[in-house]
């Protein structure tokens, strides 16, 4: 593919992705199978794919696809396109709700009425199913109908963070694609590029990102998401101090918040901090991702023993697992906080 190509589609990275979908939705070329399933954690950039993806299906142009000039470009960048439906998790009153909501046997039946008629203006009818890891499961057994008897002129794509979390069946029958982190220089040349940070704020969250240039951009578009993790740091910093009291008490107030959101963000953050903790502990200081508060890291690297930190990061992994699935919360995070590392000076 020529760079020029490349260029129209809006994705940071996953070039190989890219290189892959592309010519499928071009004139002449082999055409794209009847359902894809894009994979990665969050904001790593799988909706942004599938919509730029979706865009070239529904472009009209004799030419590159997308063109960005036709009525169904422009109908994409609006955001609504008679034959693109996008579908996406709800809580029981219908509202959006990505962080916590379900996907609904509702929202499989209208997939299913959809799929039955024929475009009004593209080739193609392009569904992009979201977050498909929160399906429940008369969701998921209604949308095998589809997946099973494909029309001709439907195209389904679904993202999901894990495929694990998928039914199998599912899986089975999607063109897989999994992407992987990027590049820490690709995220903060990018960010940098588009005059969205200088390069110290660009390099910080490139390194906090895990490799997603959608997180990385949340948060420097958000001045309250910056503030939440100061605050959450400090938070982190007292409890490694604090008595095995005041650690259940914070306990018990964070197995009340059912924002799963919030809560794996938490974890996510624990997990950054206490990794960086014992890269300074290997004499790897430079490594670290939370490069604004290296003081801290290595006073937390003096003070705690080595095995502790590993044996956190361990259960914290495991708890990780099971809270996202049916355990019981408060004991998870009772046994993660009581494991918390202390300073050695006062166990």
């Amino acid at each position: 593919m020529a760079n020029t190509d490349a260029v129209v589609w809006p994705v940071v990275g996953h070039q190989w992705a890219v290189e892959l979908l592309y010519p499928l939705a071009q004139n002449g070329g082999s055409g794209p199978r009847h359902a894809y399933l894009l994979l990665g954690p969050p904001q790593i950039g799988k909706s942004t794919l599938a919509w730029a993806f979706g865009g070239a299906l529904l472009c009209t142009s004799s030419g590159t696809r997308p063109c960005g000039n036709c009525r169904s470009c422009q109908l994409m960048a609006k955001g609504g396109h008679p034959d693109m439906r996008l579908v996406q998790p709800t809580d029981r009153e219908g509202n959006v709700d990505r962080a916590n909501g379900m996907l609904r046997v509702e929202a499989a039946e209208a997939i299913v009425h959809e799929a039955m008629l024929r475009p009004l203006e593209a080739k193609y009818k392009y569904i992009l199913i979201q977050d498909a890891h929160r399906a429940n499961d008369s969701f998921a057994n209604k949308l095998l109908k589809t997946l099973e008897e494909p029309a001709a002129h439907v195209i389904l794509c679904l993202t999901a963070n894990d495929r694990a979390e998928l039914l199998p069946t599912i899986v089975s029958r999607c063109q897989t694609l999994e992407l992987r982190p990027l590049p820490v220089e690709l995220i903060a040349h990018s960010l940098e590029s588009r005059g969205a940070a200088d390069a110290t704020e660009a390099q910080l969250l490139a390194r906090l990102s895990n490799g997603r240039f959608g997180w990385a951009l949340a948060q420097l578009q958000g001045k309250q998401n910056r503030e939440q993790r100061e605050e959450d740091l400090r938070s982190l910093w007292q409890l490694t101090r604090a008595s095995r009291v005041e650690r259940l008490a914070f306990s018990q107030s964070l197995s009340g918040n059912r924002e799963n959101e919030r809560l794996f963000g938490l974890l996510a953050l624990w997990t950054g901090w206490w990794r960086d903790v014992l890269l300074a502990q290997a004499g790897c200081l430079d490594a670290c991702n939370n490069i604004d508060h290296q003081a801290e890291i290595q006073r937390d690297a003096q003070s705690c023993a080595q095995v502790d930190v590993q044996a956190f990061l361990y259960t914290l992994r495991r708890v990780e697992g099971y809270l996202r699935h049916t355990v019981n919360t408060a004991l998870a995070l009772d046994v993660l906080l009581l494991q918390l590392p202390r300073p050695m000076t006062q166990q």
